[in-house]
Parts: C-alpha cells; structure tokens; sequence
C-alpha cells in the first residue's frame, strides 16, 4: 500500500490580541508517488500547513494521520523521532549551521540515527557528490554561492532517505536559473514511496507538480490535478 499523509478537519488559530485563524477545518489525503504544490499570498496558511505537517507546530483542533498511525502531538519525543527519521525538511533560508563546513551541516542528522561519525560522513559525502559538491566538502556556508547553500539544505534534509519531503519556498532567494536547478533536483526525489510537497509563490514551478493546492482564506482549494 502507498505511503500517505491525512488530515482530518484541522484548525489552526492564534490567539493575540484577538483571534486569527489560519487553517478552516481542512481535509486531505497525500498520496506516495506524488508531488504537491501549495500557492497562495502570504498569510494564507501555506507555511503553518508545512509546519503541521512537519510535526514541528500543533493544530488547535482535528487530526494527523502518517500511514494509518494517527500522531499524538502530546508525545514531542516520538514525534522528534518521527520527524528524523522519515521527515526531510528544506527552507527558504537554508538554515544551515553557519560554524560548520557543508559535509558537517549534511552528516549531523544522519549521526543522530546511526550514532556513527564514520558511516555518517560516509552517507554525506555520497549524497554530496550526487548534486556535484565534492569539491566544496569542507567549505562553510558563507564560502558558498545561494544555489550551493541550497543543493547542501536539499542534501541535509536526505540524508536520512526520508519518505517524506516538505519544502517551504525552497528557491524564494535565488535567481530564476538557479531556481530551475533546485526544482530539477526536487523532482527527480520523486519515487513511489516518497510524498513530496512544496510551498512556492511562483506560479510556473507550482503548475509543473502532479497536484496543486490553493489556499484561501484558510480553506484548501485543488486547482488542477493530474494524478493516473
């Protein structure tokens, strides 16, 4: 059976000096062997989605289901564990670890599973060799161009061959020509036992995904749809 993700009438809101919600009691089935896009302006819900999905942020009411396992997200423990092992997370902004070289940044939450420096490096420097770093191993962030720094985030986040991929605004920083590179690199993670969502604002990159989902006002809206 397919790997999927469901969510079951999930809310978010936020409450401040009034109430704000964010996610209107969605629903929605994510199928293995797909890639989703998520468009919408900016406050529409596309980053807190990911968050959820992410395990990473909690919703106010409704629930998460990976593979028919429904999640508590009252246990942060099994969730942390979850997240590290089949969960590969890319950001807009890299976030990677500014003190340490890219072989470093990559191999760190591989370590985290196999308690190994050895095979560790090991599976860094593979994957790094396979979107054509080699050479850049042991160079810090600040000692690499944007798309670099990204195609490193992109290596980090595989690491540990997660079934899952999330990426929020994964080439918001880069150039147009540097962007199709990334967006290459993403698609070709496609395989049957891998969910692959990402959250963009460009409408070109959004219209190449298998399904495309809309937010408005809170509410998933699927604007086209190209599944077999």
């Amino acid at each position: 059976m397919n790997n999927f993700i469901k969510i079951n009438n999930i809310n978010k809101k936020y409450e401040k000096n009034r109430t704000i919600k964010v996610l209107n009691d969605i629903s929605f089935r994510f199928e293995s062997d797909k890639i989703y896009s998520i468009v919408g302006p900016s406050g529409s819900g596309k980053s807190t989605l990911l968050n959820l999905l992410s395990l990473i942020d909690t919703p106010s009411s409704g629930s998460i289901e990976i593979n028919k396992n429904k999640i508590n997200f009252n246990d942060k423990i099994e969730n942390d564990s979850i997240r590290s092992k089949n969960i590969g997370i890319i950001y807009q902004d890299k976030n990677l670890l500014s003190d340490f070289t890219a072989i470093e940044n990559v191999y760190l939450p591989n370590l985290l599973i196999t308690n190994s420096v050895e095979k560790s490096i090991i599976s860094a420097k593979k994957i790094i060799k396979n979107f054509g770093l080699a050479s850049r191993l042991n160079h810090f962030p600040s000692e690499l161009s944007g798309g670099e720094n990204q195609r490193i985030a992109i290596a980090r986040a595989l690491i540990n061959n997660p079934e899952i991929i999330l990426a929020d605004e994964p080439t918001g920083s880069l150039d147009f020509e540097n962007a199709k590179q990334i967006f290459k690199i993403l698609f070709n993670l496609k395989n049957k036992k891998r969910i692959i969502i990402f959250a963009t604002h460009n409408r070109y990159f959004a219209n190449m995904a298998d399904c495309k989902i809309e937010m408005i006002g809170g509410k998933m809206k699927i604007t086209n749809e190209r599944f077999n």
